[in-house]
């Protein structure tokens, strides 16, 4: 993890289209779309239960979003695999997920930008900016520097 950073020149300040953005099912079957969350920075983590450093990475993502939803920001889920909505409950519930998570079939390319590698997540402004790409493992702290590095921008602007 130490290291990695997040690669932001190609995706710094592309906005995303909100009313545009690809639906996706959750466990119920309903369909949902990023721009529910619009207001907040979401975490976009694209993800598999065969994917070790997926598996890592979920506690700290557990945590962050546990001490943000209410406030400023989430994550969602995007499970990659074909697996029957049962199993994933049970591994959603093994694991303790506490956030959102959509179901995606595997493809390079998704609506927010290539997916070649997982885990691979997106990070996306209140104001439905994809300002972030990481390929590879996120932390807590990771996310949280990020952010306030982004507000600072922002309020320099």
């Amino acid at each position: 993890m130490a290291g990695m950073g997040w690669l932001l020149a190609v995706f710094l300040h592309q906005p995303m289209v909100w009313a545009g953005d690809l639906p996706l099912r959750d466990s119920q079957g309903i369909v949902h779309n990023f721009s529910e969350f619009q207001g907040k920075w979401v975490l976009v983590n694209y993800w598999a239960t065969w994917c070790t450093p997926c598996l890592e990475e979920i506690p700290e993502l557990v945590r962050f979003h546990a001490e943000h939803k209410e406030t400023d920001a989430v994550v969602v889920g995007i499970n990659r695999e074909d697996l029957d909505w049962e199993a994933l409950i049970f591994f959603i519930n093994e694991v303790g997920i506490n956030y959102p998570v959509w179901t995606s079939p595997p493809s390079a390319q998704t609506v927010l930008g290539p997916v070649t590698g997982l885990p691979t997540s997106f990070l996306i402004s209140p104001q439905g900016e994809v300002v972030a790409r990481q390929m590879g493992k996120v932390s807590k702290a990771m996310l949280e520097r990020f952010i306030a590095r982004q507000r600072d921008i922002r309020a320099d602007d």
